[in-house]
């Protein structure tokens, strides 16, 4: 044995040219001696002065069954150990693809003829393919076949500290699992919340987490050496871990030291430790008082394998150790990798993969190829930025996917059948660094998770090229790291941290929060990003980072894709937000994901409806739309010539939110508001017990419906007042008595208008009750349903400002209202509450395109098709509209009458049948363009941002 182990770095890297070597060797005698030789020399070691080959041994039959060698076992004849370590090593050769069990149950027999003391700790089978290693120590049974560690010869450079008890170094049991998974990150949401327990908060905490997580990392990737963190927290902080908190308070101090300016007494257990840099373990933290609990709990972080550590257990981590409350109102929802990619994918890696897989192609058999060389350096000049970059997920993903395409181009200039010699060293062929990120993070904690998060997935990479190439890569100390900064991303120049005109691309996933969630801050950031935009008050949180990014990119050749909630492409939020971006700032939108499900790796699962938009100031020919058959499918995609900000291949046009129908067709109008306190309101219990106290009001009592009693079938009552005689009043104490609670209620009202109510205290506040057989929409109706259950109410019933009423209207009206084509275009265009359909009078209805002047023939078919609509609902009088009209529940009869009812509502629009919502809603954007374009353009933007007016707003 050596006097001192070889460097775990030293190893690995001959580990990568012994996996190189024998990757393809297939035959059991001719090289096995020298497999094992080559073996033996990766750990520093000489086969011939520890181990002979051939030892002659009898055989003796162990009872796998039960675990034990029988005593004494029945002789089997005498047999052949291909490679004896006595006391440590047993090791068996056979052919590639030969059954391994049968090789471990081999050795076995030859173990039964050794004696005690040359009983070895460990059996090692190999086909030249698969390195199969049993741990035998301490065992008072032999481990079944089944229960041992295998990997592949090609895979040893990645895993070859599980054989450091070749070179000296203690074997320990560790966890080898897949790449560490929520679990992992949930044992450090365990350790934060017992440090805060303790006292622990704020920055110094986070910090800590986010060093601890660096060490954990770094010990298992040979930036530490191996099981040193480990070691420094089981054996050398105390018995019940006490001096823990001190012991890695200078720890953190010596990572920050370089190697020649730290003490000459610096104990040993310490001074194995690198130099680290990179501003990571810069500046002292208060120190921990570790309690028991802690420490088991650090100690078992230790144990699991973070070597393969994904780039989504940041994200994880970081929702894992949140306050839900706050995560909401941060708008905090982690992108999972998936979701990343939908947007990397179509802004940068699929042009560059496919530009990448045409130039291997043509470099086939060749030497370096100088466009390949062309195509590289330009992977090196991307400058991606992230203004909401949370813990880093975007970067991360990106980088690893911009180093795996620059590993795939040194791949053809180093060929894996050559012997590979880099002439300047490999960190002159890797040209791309984490530098190349930049990000905004408005919390301190996720910000330095992301600055981790690239230092450790450049690490990786380097660890995969050393695995690739033979010839081992490392970046420690760190010298060049992501530029991640700690700031309101809404009150910073973002040419601070990445100056427009190095920028390649934008991305991220900005956070939400609906304008009824917002702080104070974020209303106030609204309002100065969207300084002099009418209506701005009604964006979400998000659309500040739209308006900022489009300002950004002005003027350069940057792209962006930025993740959001579905409702900017939406309701009255589109013309607000859009108008500007596409108008003032020249925006062109380049491709699109329409409605998604929102799904994330994290322990809190967001449950959000998503879009992608990417955009840029160039026009570009082959634009992308991504489409849905429900938001929880895959995808499929289309090219489409125009895309608008409703995410369709479709003129670019922004409804308004118009006061009048654009088409010639009755006028729809909000129901009625009773803004009473609930005085005037009454259930199946309250009205009788009101009409038995006073039998005389029964004709003042009439049915009340909105959205929610009109689908579900539900009783809700209203007192209805407006022609009442004074006598009535004057006579009944109800009445006097919610006469003055309605007064009171109105004059408290900080609005003038709802106190100038309080002199007709009986009356609604809004009173727009039709007089004559009206037509009720409800305003909201949730996704599920195909059709929104429109239909006719009488006027006694009293429609509440949750429908929408519409008078003087035919079945006509109602067939092309209850349309595949209407309920497209408000799946499209109309806004959402939660997972509602929120229809809008102003932003649906008046600008929805009807038919131009249908035939009167084709006029009655679709009143025909309406009215077998209505005679099929009456077929089921015992179901409510929201049975009826259940994906699952809707009838037979009632399903065919729709279909009927579409075809004729169709014919209207062209004479071919439409064969999804998309392709509908096209055309009606093609007929909204038309109707519109002799109109005067809507004022969106202020005057002084309409320089350039290319978009339709009429």
């Amino acid at each position: 044995m050596p006097a001192a182990p070889l460097a775990w770095p030293e190893i690995r890297q001959r580990a990568l040219a012994f996996a190189r070597d024998w990757k393809d060797e297939t035959r059991e005698h001719a090289e096995a001696q020298t497999f094992w030789n080559e073996f033996f020399h990766v750990f520093g070691l000489t086969r011939r002065k520890v181990a002979e080959f051939e030892r002659n041994v009898s055989k003796h039959a162990p009872t796998l069954a039960a675990g034990l060698v029988q005593e004494p076992a029945p002789a089997l004849g005498r047999g052949r150990i291909d490679l004896f370590w006595p006391g440590v090593l047993l090791g068996e050769s056979k052919s590639r693809h030969r059954d391994l069990n049968d090789a471990y149950r081999q050795a076995l027999e030859y173990i039964g003829g050794l004696p005690d003391h040359e009983k070895p700790q460990y059996v090692f089978v190999s086909d030249f393919a698969r390195l199969r290693l049993y741990d035998l120590r301490g065992a008072t049974v032999y481990p079944a076949p089944a229960d041992h560690l295998e990997i592949q010869v090609a895979d040893l450079g990645k895993h070859v500290r599980l054989f450091g008890f070749m070179a000296g170094y203690q074997q320990r049991s560790y966890q080898e699992q897949d790449p560490v998974n929520r679990a992992a990150a949930e044992r450090m949401g365990r350790l934060h919340d017992q440090l805060a327990a303790s006292g622990y908060h704020g920055t110094d905490l986070e910090r800590y987490l986010v060093r601890l997580l660096f060490c954990l990392f770094a010990e298992d990737t040979d930036i530490f050496p191996r099981a040193s963190f480990m070691d420094l927290v089981s054996q050398h902080a105390g018995p019940r871990g006490q001096q823990l908190g001190p012991l890695l308070h200078q720890l953190f101090e010596v990572l920050d030291t370089p190697e020649d300016q730290r003490p000459p007494a610096l104990p040993a257990h310490l001074r194995e430790f690198p130099y680290v840099n990179g501003d990571l373990f810069k500046g002292p933290l208060h120190t921990v008082a570790f309690s028991e609990t802690m420490r088991e709990l650090l100690l078992d972080a230790t144990r699991l394998d973070w070597g393969q550590i994904s780039p989504a257990i940041f994200g994880s981590l970081f929702q894992s150790v949140m306050d839900p409350a706050a995560r909401r109102t941060q708008g905090a929802h982690y992108t999972s990798e998936q979701n990343i990619l939908k947007a990397l994918g179509p802004l940068l890696l699929d042009e560059l993969r496919a530009e990448l897989a045409h130039l291997k192609t043509l470099a086939a058999g060749t030497a370096r190829d100088n466009r390949l060389s062309k195509l590289q350096n330009r992977l090196s000049e991307l400058r991606l930025l992230d203004p909401a970059c949370g813990c880093g997920n975007f970067l991360v993903v990106a980088y690893r996917e911009l180093r795996l395409l620059e590993m795939e181009i040194l791949e053809v200039f180093y060929p894996a059948d050559e012997v590979i010699q880099f002439p300047l060293g490999p960190e002159t062929e890797v040209r791309l660094n984490a530098d190349q990120m930049h990000g905004i993070e408005v919390d301190e904690f996720p910000a330095r998770i992301a600055e981790v998060a690239l230092w450790l997935v450049d690490h990786q990479m380097n660890q995969r090229f050393s695995t690739r190439f033979g010839q081992y890569l490392a970046r420690i100390p760190l010298r060049r790291g992501a530029h991640i900064v700690h700031a309101n991303a809404l009150q910073t120049d973002w040419n601070t941290v990445l100056p427009r005109e190095q920028a390649t691309h934008v991305v991220g996933n900005p956070p939400f929060v609906g304008k009824q969630y917002q702080s104070a801050v974020q209303k106030a950031d609204v309002a100065r990003i969207f300084q002099g935009v009418k209506g701005a008050s009604a964006l979400d949180y998000v659309a500040c980072w739209f308006l900022k990014t489009a300002e950004y990119l002005h003027g350069t050749t940057a792209r962006a894709a930025l993740v959001s909630t579905n409702s900017i492409t939406q309701g009255e939020q589109v013309s607000i937000l859009w108008g500007p971006i596409l108008n003032r700032f020249g925006m062109k939108l380049q491709f699109a994901h329409q409605t998604f499900q929102w799904r994330n790796e994290g322990k809190r699962n967001a449950a959000v409806h998503c879009i992608i938009v990417g955009f840029g100031p160039q026009e570009i020919a082959n634009k992308r739309l991504f489409l849905y058959d429900n938001p929880g499918a895959a995808p499929h995609e289309q090219a489409a010539a125009q895309l608008n900000p409703y995410l369709v291949d479709a003129p670019t046009v922004l409804l308004p939110s118009r006061s009048r129908p654009i088409s010639d067709v009755p006028a729809l109008a909000f129901g009625s508001m009773p803004n009473d306190g609930g005085h005037l309101l009454l259930n199946d219990t309250k009205r009788a017990e009101l009409l038995a106290a006073e039998p005389a009001l029964a004709p003042y009592v009439r049915p009340f419906k909105g959205a929610e009693e009109y689908i579900n079938g539900k009783s809700r009552w209203c007192l209805w007042l407006p022609n009442v005689e004074p006598q009535i009043i004057r006579n009944s104490p109800i009445l006097q008595e919610k006469a003055r609670a309605i007064r009171d209620y109105r004059a408290a009202s900080p609005r003038d208008a709802t106190q100038r109510l309080a002199g007709t205290p009986l009356l609604f506040g809004e009173n727009r009750q039709p007089t004559t057989n009206y037509l009720a929409v409800p305003a909201f109706s949730t996704i599920n349903r195909h059709y929104v259950p429109i239909g006719f109410l009488t006027p006694d019933i009293i429609a509440s400002n949750k429908v929408y009423t519409c008078s003087s209207v035919s079945s006509y009206h109602f067939g092309v209202l209850t349309s595949a084509m209407h309920m497209a275009w408000l799946r499209y265009v109309g806004g959402r509450l939660k997972s509602d359909y929120g229809y809008s009078k102003d932003i649906v209805y008046n600008n929805f395109p009807w038919p131009t002047q249908p035939s009167e023939e084709a006029r009655q078919a679709v009143e025909a098709a309406a009215q077998a609509v209505l005679d099929a609902r009456a077929a089921h009088p015992g179901s409510t509209l929201a049975d009826l009209y259940d994906p699952l529940a809707m009838p037979p009869d009632l399903r065919a009458a729709h279909r009927a009812l579409d075809a004729r509502v169709e014919r209207l629009y062209r004479a071919k049948r439409f064969t999804h919502d998309t392709e509908r809603v096209q055309h009606l954007f093609e007929r909204y363009a038309a109707l519109s374009a002799p109109l005067a353009p809507a004022a969106a933007v202020p005057a002084k941002q309409r320089g350039n007016q290319s978009v339709k707003q009429a």
